[in-house]
């Protein structure tokens, strides 16, 4: 991978400073982002008190802006930030806080950015009618960008359900659970991300075949980010990730390691099968969760975890390799590493 350019006194996202001697460029980043999150906000807002509140929550609580900031760096690739450009920044953010709502009661998460998550506050019946309302908003807001926009906006919307239906139901009999997982994350995560890249180059004038390389790169961010998510939600602390560490193993859900883990205690690995004891054991006392947690980082498996999520931010650098050289192919570039090389 490329080297990591150092940090710049701009308002980035934490962990994305990727423009590192282009201060104006850097600037012009900030602006839109600026923007963006302005037009977020006021999409977001309704005069009824509690759809307000509850609505402009998530947001409020902070989070990444992955997808906005990648569609404006996909659209330095063409015009630059036009008004079309950040209003569908601001869907990509939108349509993601709207999952965030669904995926919270379908989790029973706790939390959410280091705060309770909304259906703790409202209940779970308000925080899925919070998601719907939002996705609405944001798919009127796409309406204003043309029918292409829209179609791609449901298109998207459509693979998230889907990914999210395939890890709800699991793999069937004869699927293998590691690709069935990879496609999974593909739709749930990586679709949304690739609409993303694909938006920012589409609406700033890149050529056709620009945006099909972004919409690439970008699905491959995307399983790459979702990948290294799997294991932070292991590795890392309360303070940094927002989250109990080992979340994912108390509620169920498939990640990467214990994939993995499950291969290997099939395979005759002892320490794999004694990891995966305890990681199938009741985790509801969080002595118990701590065991399984240790266990598992203490096992190759998240190592050999941490190399596949490194490996798709390597696709998606091969991805954008046939754009001319320029500052925003090596930020894309950045980009990609700074998905993954992340502590929370």
């Amino acid at each position: 991978m490329t080297d990591s350019p150092e940090s710049l006194d701009v308002k980035l996202p934490a962990g994305f400073d990727i423009l590192a001697g282009d201060a104006q460029l850097a600037g012009e980043i900030a602006e839109a982002l600026d923007d963006v999150e302005n037009q977020l906000l006021a999409a977001l807002s309704s005069t009824d008190e509690l759809a307000n509140t509850a609505a402009r929550y998530l947001a409020e609580a902070g989070g990444k802006r992955v997808r906005p900031l990648l569609t404006i760096l996909a659209s330095l690739l063409g015009e630059g930030t036009n008004q079309k450009v950040r209003k569908a920044a601001a869907v990509m953010e939108m349509t993601h806080l709207a999952t965030l709502y669904h995926d919270d009661v379908m989790d029973s998460a706790p939390l959410r950015r280091g705060a309770p998550s909304a259906h703790e506050v409202w209940g779970n019946s308000v925080a899925i009618l919070i998601g719907d309302l939002i996705l609405a908003r944001a798919s009127a807001l796409m309406t204003d960008l043309g029918p292409e926009g829209s179609r791609i906006q449901a298109e998207t919307f459509e693979r998230l359900v889907m990914g999210q239906l395939q890890e709800t139901v699991g793999p069937r009999e004869d699927q293998d659970p590691y690709q069935h997982y990879l496609q999974a994350i593909a739709d749930k995560t990586g679709s949304l991300v690739a609409a993303a890249a694909w938006l920012g180059a589409t609406f700033s004038g890149s050529a056709g075949e620009v945006a099909e390389l972004l919409r690439e790169y970008g699905e491959a961010v995307g399983i790459a980010f979702q990948l290294a998510d799997d294991v932070i939600d292991l590795t890392a602390t309360k303070d940094s990730s927002g989250k109990t560490p080992g979340t994912d193993l108390r509620e169920g859900v498939p990640t990467l390691p214990v994939l993995l883990l499950r291969r290997a205690a099939e395979n005759d690995d002892a320490a794999a099968r004694a990891a995966l004891d305890l990681v199938e054991a009741d985790l509801s006392t969080d002595e118990a969760l701590d065991r399984a947690v240790s266990a598992v980082v203490a096992h190759p498996v998240t190592e050999e975890s941490w190399s596949v999520a490194r490996s798709w931010a390597v696709k998606a650098q091969e991805a954008i390799a046939p754009l001319p050289e320029s500052t925003v192919k090596q930020a894309l570039l950045s980009f990609a590493e700074a998905v993954v090389d992340r502590e929370g």
